[in-house]
């Protein structure tokens, strides 16, 4: 949710766990208010999932950028991730999981969501480049 709207709601995500790092939930995209979104320039690469598209979120006269990314074409072993939105729990109002509040990953480039059950230490905060 992002100023009272909510961006999406689905209980069919893609959960995808990485090493050192806490969970990253792939929405569906006919469960993403996408009509809100529009795709960014920006894209980053992944060794193992491929290109990144990044998307940016217009609501209620407040734009907040690179919001969110996909993988359009992910890499081979990816493809259940297609065209899923991965939402920055820092970026918006509220994100949860089963009704849980998730707290973002440290950082700024890394987007997991951490819930009470996820157990640090985490990649992405200072002094953990080096992992």
């Amino acid at each position: 949710m992002h100023r009272g709207v909510t961006l999406a709601d689905s209980r069919t995500c893609r959960r995808v766990l990485e090493t050192s790092h806490p969970p990253v939930f792939y929405v569906p995209r006919e469960d993403v208010r996408t009509d809100l979104l529009s795709r960014s320039r920006a894209t980053s690469v992944c060794e193992w999932k491929g290109l990144a598209t990044y998307w940016t979120l217009s609501v209620d006269g407040c734009t907040v950028r690179d919001v969110a990314w996909s993988y359009e074409a992910p890499s081979p072993g990816y493809a259940g991730i297609a065209g899923g939105l991965a939402f920055y729990a820092g970026r918006v109002d509220l994100c949860t999981v089963a009704g849980e509040r998730v707290r973002a990953q440290p950082g700024d480039f890394y987007g997991g969501w951490i819930t009470d059950e996820i157990l640090g230490p985490f990649k992405g905060g200072p002094g953990t480049a080096g992992w």
